[in-house]
């Protein structure tokens, strides 16, 4: 039958041409919000740790052979330099996340608390994700729709593997469950979400929690804090919003003695 056949006649639900009109971005909003919700519930998860980080900044092994490529006239010595420099960074990620995941299953209880959570996807984020993985620990990534598909990193354990086409819902679920944050070296991205936290714990909008950025020289030379409080822009108590941390035995240190169990 002619009707039949017709894509009115199609179950709302199975016809993907309709749910894809603009006019049930609302309802889209809501099923990206949901379904991360109901499988994260179901995994028993109740907080988690996030990392923020630059998805460029290579392992140090990587960043060394690159490191020889370039001595042997083959690629931008000086960036390879740098990019060796900054390897400090994940090889401190993973070990954060190993320390940090040994310390939350001594926790007691049933419930699934302080589980690593980043971004899904390579540099930094595979670093959190690594270092959890590396003593049997699940971890969540949130991976995001890109015109560079960004795949996720081969250590987010796959039933906690989400996929998001909107940046605000992908947001939210980083701070749902969010116990504390930790912020390391990276761009736009990683700013973004570094200021957007800050300005909802500034605001009374999410609680405040320990909130962490990794490696202080990097921090005072990107942003000159001091100077948004003198200029007013910022009280000078926002300065006490977040902590400096430059080892992962500090930032456990942290955490521990803020009593957010």
């Amino acid at each position: 039958m002619p009707q039949t056949h017709s894509a009115s006649y199609k179950l709302a639900f199975q016809d993907i041409d309709f749910l894809l009109r603009e006019d049930l971005r609302p309802v889209r909003f809501q099923l990206e919000l949901m379904k991360p919700e109901v499988l994260l519930d179901e995994a028993n998860i109740v907080s988690t740790f996030v990392f923020y980080g630059s998805a460029r900044i290579p392992s140090r092994e990587v960043a060394a052979a690159e490191l020889e490529t370039a001595k042997q006239g083959k690629g931008d010595l000086e960036r390879a330099k740098m990019r060796l420099k900054m390897s400090r960074y994940y090889e401190d990620t993973r070990e954060l996340a190993r320390r940090l995941t040994l310390w939350s299953k001594s926790l007691e209880g049933t419930e699934r608390r302080f589980v690593v959570c980043s971004g899904g996807g390579p540099s930094i984020m595979e670093a959190a994700n690594r270092g959890a993985h590396d003593v049997g620990a699940q971890t969540i990534g949130l991976n995001i729709v890109l015109p560079h598909e960004q795949a996720p990193n081969a250590y987010v354990t796959p039933d906690l593997s989400f996929n998001f086409h909107y940046f605000a819902i992908r947001k939210m679920h980083f701070l749902m469950r969010a116990k504390a944050v930790c912020v390391f070296p990276g761009g736009f991205g990683t700013l973004d979400e570094m200021f957007e936290s800050l300005t909802l714990i500034q605001t009374g909008r999410m609680k405040p929690i320990p909130f962490l950025l990794f490696g202080r020289e990097w921090w005072e030379t990107v942003i000159n804090w001091t100077h948004l409080a003198d200029a007013g822009v910022i009280a000078p108590e926002d300065l006490s919003l977040f902590a400096m941390v430059e080892t992962a035995e500090e930032a456990v240190a942290v955490i521990d003695g803020w009593g957010a169990q």
